[in-house]
């Protein structure tokens, strides 16, 4: 029987590395990986080996003839893009289409890089890991994270309910235990640290802050107390230790959420989710405390395009319908026909479902464009305008959440791209955008290179594509040699920041929370207190508990 992946795939293709026979599709060198939803197995070429079962970090690749929930669908959703994507290239035409690891025979003395990356979500340890984990080069890693916690999107992004896609950290965690590998965590770049300061001590710098902004909708009332971006409700019922202090106001029985990709589908679900199923996750205490006294009883879902062009993923949509309790309402109603999409075939399905009395609801409504945000003490609705007619319609609501994307913020000494919220580069490499010429020494990796786009393993082949640009400069002699060491560097941090901690410190912290929530029945009990993070760490170290 034929392996499967399913919802979630975080797409970074570790999977494509060692299928023997090239079923697993699209690849990184395939024009179309970038825009995937997720990646598919050829039914008619896979051999049934279980490499790519093997080596996947979320556990999403399964057997076909597996009884997990959706796996019939999964099937049918491989079987549909093969038929739409036909394949002509023959089995074991396999092709790595971008090593990790780049063997050197031959080669004694490899050149020594020292590199500082800023930042520790996916794109960071990404780069890391392609850094340390190859023959050709003799690579040092300082990473640094303002936070007393490392894990950037995976940690404060990935909703709760997901927490298979949150076991991509196994992969980090053994990044940071690879020999060459530093971690300051809770050290600032640009407060605790100058830029100038991390490039004397290194090769090169690569920046991978993600995105920390939103996009706005430019109406009236956006900003009335009852209004927020979904990315500050993300983090908050993550644990982001700069947004445990926010409030958001779920005593009406209403909510609207504008915008319909993943993330406005990920909150809209988190608000109608059964307390006791959200219980048994990693959200916030102080989350699931707010939630669990929460009256929202209906989600309505704006998009402003007709349902062809929801931004939301099929997997993420398909996760609306196993909801216990919750009924999933496309307005206005679907009809397709036999050649229409897996995504609109699965809305049409949702159309034709009967509600039940009593339960909540998730609207996605279609074809409305958000005109303004209702009050004036605090939100009391919203007004949207039918996208082709002009028709409007008010919805009474007490919270609005706006998830029409996130955007980068500008790096101090580099050139930034306000229309892209980018900053400016090629191929990762940091250059002006005037001349063209690169800044040497500076790179990017993940959302401040590319954008907001992609999912988590997308940045896997974006740090790829860095690191080789940064390695070409290291090879041309243009990257400036280390004026100080490493150990000078720890020293200047440990002297700035003296509850500054390490990789050991991180560890601690994990097996803290991991064993609260064996005690719990969750995966985690998470720290969100950078005060208590600290203090953890201290406990194991004088413990003598080895990091």
């Amino acid at each position: 029987m034929p392996y499967v992946v399913t919802q979630n795939c975080c797409n970074d293709a570790t999977c494509v590395a060692v299928c023997p026979v090239d079923c697993i599709h699209p690849t990184p060198a395939e024009r179309e990986y970038t825009r995937t939803e997720m990646l598919y197995i050829d039914p008619g070429t896979c051999i049934d080996c279980g490499a790519c079962a093997d080596v996947c970090p979320v556990d999403a690749i399964v057997p076909g003839d597996s009884t997990g929930p959706d796996v019939d669908r999964y099937l049918e959703l491989n079987a549909d893009y093969f038929r739409r994507n036909p394949r002509d290239a023959p089995a074991g035409a396999h092709v790595q289409p971008l090593p990790v690891a780049i063997a050197t025979a031959g080669v004694t003395d490899p050149p020594r890089v020292r590199v500082a990356i800023v930042g520790s979500g996916p794109s960071a340890f990404y780069a890391a890991e392609e850094l340390l984990a190859r023959r050709d080069i003799d690579a040092e890693v300082t990473m640094f994270e303002r936070l007393p916690v490392a894990g950037g999107l995976v940690r404060f992004g990935v909703a709760p309910d997901h927490w298979h896609t949150k076991t991509v950290d196994r992969v980090f965690g053994r990044t940071a235990r690879r020999d060459g590998f530093t971690l300051h965590l809770g050290v600032e770049v640009g407060r605790d640290v100058t830029l100038d300061e991390v490039s004397a001590h290194h090769h090169a710098v690569i920046h991978a802050s993600g995105a920390s902004g939103d996009r706005r909708l430019g109406i009236a009332g956006e900003d009335l107390p009852g209004s927020h971006s979904a990315r500050e409700f993300v983090a908050w019922y993550n644990g982001h230790p700069d947004h445990v202090d926010r409030t958001f106001d779920l005593s009406d029985e209403r909510a609207v959420v504008v915008g319909n990709g993943n993330v406005a589908l990920d909150v809209a679900r988190i608000l109608v989710s059964d307390v006791e199923a959200l219980r048994r996750t990693d959200i916030a205490d102080h989350a699931l405390t707010a939630l669990a006294g929460s009256e929202i009883r209906e989600v309505v879902v704006l998009g402003r395009r007709g349902p062809e062009y929801a931004a939301c993923t099929t997997p993420e949509l398909m996760a609306l319908g196993s909801l216990p309790g919750v009924d999933v309402i496309v307005d206005p109603p679907v009809s397709t026909g036999p050649e229409a999409s897996a995504k609109l075939l699965l809305l049409e399905e949702y159309s034709r479902r009967v509600p039940v009395p009593g339960n909540k609801r998730i609207v996605l409504r279609f074809e409305a464009t958000p005109l303004e945000v209702i009050g004036t003490v605090r939100v009391r609705g919203l007004t949207a305008g039918h996208t082709g007619s002009g028709e409007r319609t008010e919805f009474d609501c007490g919270l609005v959440l706006r998830a029409v994307g996130y955007r980068g913020l500008p790096i101090d000494g580099l050139p930034f791209d306000p229309v892209s919220s980018t900053v400016v580069n090629v191929g990762g490499r940091v250059v002006d955008p005037a001349t063209g010429s690169p800044s040497l020494g500076h790179y990017v990796a993940g959302w401040i290179k590319r954008g907001a786009t992609g999912v988590i393993g997308t940045n896997r082949w974006c740090a790829v594509e860095t690191v080789g640009s940064l390695l070409d400069d290291l090879r041309g002699g243009l990257l400036p040699e280390p004026a100080g060491s490493g150990d000078d560097l720890t020293a200047l941090v440990r002297e700035r920041c003296p509850e500054a901690m390490d990789g050991a410190d991180w560890r601690a912290i994990d097996r803290w929370e991991r064993q609260e929530g064996r005690a719990a029945g969750r995966p985690r009990v998470k720290v969100v207190d950078a005060e208590a993070a600290v203090n953890i760490a201290r406990t194991a170290r004088l413990s003598g508990v080895p990091g």
